[in-house]
C-alpha cells in the first residue's frame, strides 16, 4: 500500500510504478488510494471549492458535479503515481465512490472485489483485507499524516467514533446518494505516527525526502491504542 508524492523529484509515475512491481515480484501486489472526495458535497474539498462563490453560483456548481465512474474517474488529489496506477491498463479499482483503492498484480482482484457504500475503509472494505494480509505501507516522501490505513483503527477503537452523514453523485450527474458510516478525523495522523515505536519502522531517505517502510498490523494497533487512549480523553 504505497502513499506517494513524487514532487520535484523529475521521476515520471510510471518509472516508480515499474520499479515497484518489479521488487513485489509476480507474486506481489501493489495497492494505491485513489480516493475521489471531489465528488461529495459533504467532503472538506467540496467546501473549499465553493467557500468563494455565491449560493446560486454554488448551487450550479453542484448540479454540474461529475458522477463516480469506476473505471473513468480520476484521482488527482492522491497524487501521480496514484494516478498512474489507477490509469495503468489491466488495474482494478474498488466501487466505492469516495475511498476507492486501485491496485496491480497477483492479488488486486482478491482485495478489491468488494467495497459498500457503508464501509469507508472499515470492517467489510478493502482495507480490512490488506490489514489481514498484514500488507506492507510504504510512505514515499510523505509523512503519516496521509497514512489511510490509520483510518481502520478508527473503526477497531471501542467505543467507536459517532457517525455522520454522507453524500455523493454516482452513475449520472445529478443521482445523489446518502450513505452512513464513521465520522472519520485525519487531524492527528501526523502526531500518531511520530509517536511509533522506532523498531516499528524502516526508513531510509530518496531524493532529500524520507521513505517509512512498515506493517499494516504493527502500525494500525498502535494507532488504535493511541486513538483509543487519548481522542476518548478529549471527547
Amino acid at each position: 500500500m504505497v502513499h506517494a508524492s513524487l514532487s520535484g523529484t523529475g521521476v515520471a509515475p510510471e518509472l516508480v510504478r515499474d520499479a515497484l512491481l518489479a521488487a513485489l515480484g509476480p507474486e506481489g501486489t501493489l495497492i494505491v488510494p485513489a480516493f475521489t472526495p471531489e465528488n461529495s458535497d459533504t467532503s472538506r474539498a467540496y467546501r473549499e471549492t465553493v467557500a468563494g462563490l455565491s449560493g446560486p453560483e454554488a448551487a450550479e456548481y453542484r448540479r454540474g458535479m461529475p458522477p463516480f465512474e469506476p473505471d473513468a474517474t480520476a484521482c488527482p488529489t492522491m497524487g501521480a503515481l496514484a494516478e498512474c496506477v489507477r490509469s495503468t491498463p489491466g488495474a482494478v479499482r474498488s466501487a466505492h465512490p469516495q475511498t476507492s483503492l486501485a491496485g496491480l498484480g497477483a492479488r488486486a482482484g482478491k482485495l478489491l472485489r468488494r467495497h459498500p457504500l457503508r464501509s469507508h475503509l472499515g470492517r467489510l472494505s478493502p482495507m480490512a483485507r490488506l490489514y489481514r494480509a498484514d500488507a506492507q505501507i510504504l510512505l514515499l516522501r510523505v509523512g503519516f499524516e496521509v497514512c489511510s490505513a490509520f483510518h481502520y483503527a478508527e473503526y477497531l477503537m471501542r467505543p467507536r467514533p459517532s457517525r455522520r452523514t454522507y453524500r455523493c453523485v454516482v452513475g449520472e450527474k445529478g443521482n445523489w446518494v446518502e450513505y452512513r458510516d464513521l465520522e472519520l478525523d485525519d487531524s492527528d495522523f501526523g502526531e500518531i505516527g511520530s509517536r511509533l515505536p522506532r523498531p516499528l519502522l524502516a526508513e531510509t531517505e530518496w531524493a532529500s525526502e524520507t521513505v517509512v517502510l512498515c506493517g499494516m498490523r504493527d502500525v494500525v494497533g498502535d494507532a488504535k491504542r493511541q486513538m483509543s487512549r487519548y481522542r476518548r480523553a478529549l471527547a
